[in-house]
């Protein structure tokens, strides 16, 4: 697959939306589940790991031994930054306002650029830069008036370390892109369940939240998990955490929509302009892409 076809890039782009929407779910799932932030993790990695590993052996088939047997250490280190995503991720909007975990996870494409040149030498495109400084004012906008529980700060130091967990990760994922990644994301799940298993109560959930961590598994994590790596094979690293990043103002909003938690004053003000830096971003791209030649298939 060339990464300089038009048509791939807009490919990873649509793949990038659908995982940003899944992930923004994200909120709505936690407020509801009753279940402890372990015993969710546990029962939440044990079935979105599963059925982002059926995807991966529908899609491949016969192919799969030897996927598997291919799988090195780029595999095993996105796996394990994938599952510390995840408890971080969920852990931050748990013990904080799901605006303000969001908020420093809007950091992520930043992040992402500066990873990415220092250990792949990848340079993001003069848009991309433009597009992550209008970012960066939104998201100063809403760190100025953000609210969050108390003991919140503990939930912001979990978003900071999950924002440097994606971060790796996509790069990783990038500079590695010959190789398949879903059993990885597969295993980081599982590796999720695995840690949190000493501390959960697994036969202590109740039916109902059990039906909501299954349904939070597959639509918001398996999901997810699937399109982004699609998308993160046909985008530069920054531009696909960028894209992805619409999840940021969009997991608030959901909670703000159904479940009335009000956002700061500061986050409805900033999360609008990091929506029209992202969107411009994307446009620009298309448009580019669009006039670009496309090379002959061979």
């Amino acid at each position: 697959m060339s990464l300089d076809d038009p048509r791939q890039y807009r490919f990873g782009l649509v793949y990038g939306a659908i995982s940003a929407l899944a992930w923004s779910s994200s909120g709505l799932f936690i407020r509801h589940i009753g279940a402890d932030l372990m015993t969710m993790l546990f029962w939440r990695g044990l079935f979105s790991g599963t059925c982002v590993f059926l995807f991966f052996v529908y899609l491949e088939r016969s192919r799969v031994p030897g996927i598997l047997r291919r799988m090195g250490w780029p595999s095993v280190w996105t796996m394990v930054f994938s599952a510390a995503s995840m408890v971080t991720g969920i852990g931050s909007m748990y013990y904080t306002a799901i605006a303000d975990a969001m908020v420093i996870y809007a950091t992520v494409p930043f992040v992402t650029a500066a990873v990415a040149f220092v250990f792949i030498g990848e340079r993001p495109s003069r848009s991309t830069l433009i597009a992550s400084a209008v970012a960066l004012v939104g998201v100063v906008v809403m760190l100025t008036d953000a609210q969050g529980p108390s003991g919140g700060l503990f939930g912001k130091f979990l978003a900071a370390v999950m924002t440097l967990c994606v971060a790796a990760m996509a790069t990783l994922m990038r500079k590695h892109r010959e190789v398949p990644m879903l059993p990885a994301m597969a295993g980081s799940a599982w590796l999720c369940s695995l840690v949190t298993f000493w501390f959960a109560a697994p036969l202590t959930v109740s039916m109902v939240d059990l039906r909501l961590i299954i349904l939070f598994a597959i639509v918001q994590n398996a999901m997810g998990l699937i399109f982004y790596t699609a998308s993160t094979r046909r985008l530069p690293a920054a531009d696909a955490s960028l894209l992805t990043a619409l999840e940021v103002p969009l997991t608030p909003l959901w909670v703000w929509l159904v479940l009335s938690e009000v956002p700061s004053a500061g986050t409805l003000v900033g999360g609008p302009i990091v929506l029209f830096a992202l969107f411009g971003h994307i446009l620009y791209e298309l448009q580019r892409n669009r006039t670009a030649p496309v090379a002959p298939l061979s």
